[in-house]
């Protein structure tokens, strides 16, 4: 089996995971904590790593086997001992992609290399020089502009995308039309989580739907201690992200709450609790005979490797894309797989369809 070649544009927690379970499920097989063990013929150990790009001076110039494993990353290590992976992290380019505070404080946040940025031309050439299949878009909350910089080096290099983040790159006409032209597909955007704030609360506000019970209000409140939660301390990067998570959920409403009556969005940063996700959930609604009732929820995960979960799934969707000859925005994995795709579908109506179109079946319904 040809491997999928993938480049990684931001080496924090989540590509910390990402790596991880790589290695995991290829040195051991099985299905345990998978979504799909096999997307079309591919197994999550069929995905090769073989280029990192980041601007952190701890990360620059290692392996990415090391550079996963170096501060400010916090996430669990599940697959210690990692192999050489003679994946080199190049220096990009920062644009957006680092806010101000986060070089103010110290180990906690990022400390940019004393090196040359990258040009578009460098990092296109690196693509094509290590002959990247799929480029994995993990950088910071609110890097539009670091965002659609690297979307032209993966159009230059003739390179798939999967684009985790909260800029909306596969969900935008303009850039869908530009990567059809070029006969990629791209997956986003925003990814969910295995089981995670966005996919319990739309599961459950289905469930009121279905049930017959109006929903009034509801909100979903996040803290954590990743760097992801530092970044969006300052409240002008995370438009994007609260209508992401937003648009996920009054999707799936039986209407549509006035603006006032839904409040989505992380909350606060608590430094000790790592890469540890708390989201506090409340929906408030009405039963038979308009009696009042509402439901609270705490939920707690690890929050990187919630998201590898799905980025695995993406990366090998993508390259089944390109062996059918589809190009463009994939509207069904990311709409399975991404809290702002460009087309919304409840999770069950997803999953059903990508069966039927792909012919792969989650690991839960075998």
């Amino acid at each position: 089996m040809t491997p999928i070649r993938v480049a990684i544009v931001g080496l924090g927690n989540c590509a910390s995971s990402l790596v991880q379970g790589i290695t995991r499920y290829r040195e051991t097989p099985s299905p345990a904590g998978l979504i799909q063990e096999f997307v079309g013929e591919y197994s999550v150990g069929d995905i090769e790593i073989v280029l990192g790009i980041d601007v952190d001076a701890r990360k620059v110039g290692r392996d990415v086997s090391e550079a996963i494993f170096a501060k400010p990353n916090s996430t669990a290590i599940f697959q210690p001992n990692l192999k050489n992976l003679d994946a080199p992290v190049i220096m990009g380019r920062a644009l957006d992609g680092v806010a101000s505070h986060m070089t103010d404080v110290g180990e906690d946040g990022f400390i940019v290399a004393d090196a040359a940025e990258a040009t578009q031309q460098s990092i296109t050439e690196a693509l094509r020089e290590h002959r990247v299949d799929v480029l994995v878009n993990f950088l910071p909350v609110g890097s539009q502009k670091a965002s659609e910089f690297y979307m032209l080096c993966a159009l230059d290099a003739d390179v798939a995308v999967v684009n985790c983040i909260p800029v909306f790159i596969a969900s935008d006409p303009m850039w869908d039309a530009r990567f059809r032209q070029k006969g990629l597909p791209i997956v986003g955007d925003d990814i969910k989580a295995q089981i995670g704030a966005t996919v319990v609360h739309r599961t459950l506000s289905q469930l009121f739907a279905s049930r017959g019970v109006g929903v009034d209000h509801t909100y979903q409140l996040n803290t954590g201690g990743n760097t992801d939660f530092m970044n969006m301390m300052d409240r002008d990067r995370i438009s994007s992200k609260k209508i992401s998570k937003t648009q996920a959920v009054q999707s799936a409403l039986a209407e549509r709450l006035a603006d006032g009556d839904i409040v989505i969005g992380p909350s606060e940063y608590v430094p000790w609790q790592k890469d540890n996700k708390i989201c506090f959930l409340r929906i408030e609604g009405e039963q038979f005979g308009g009696v009042p009732m509402h439901l609270e929820m705490r939920l707690s995960v690890e929050d990187s490797p919630n998201a590898a979960a799905c980025v695995v799934d993406a990366i090998r969707y993508c390259r089944v894309a390109v062996e059918r000859g589809e190009a463009g925005a994939l509207t069904l994995p990311s709409a399975f797989y991404c809290k702002h795709p460009p087309q919304q579908m409840p999770e069950a109506d997803a999953e059903k369809r990508l069966a039927e179109h792909y012919g792969v079946y989650s690991c839960a319904a075998e």
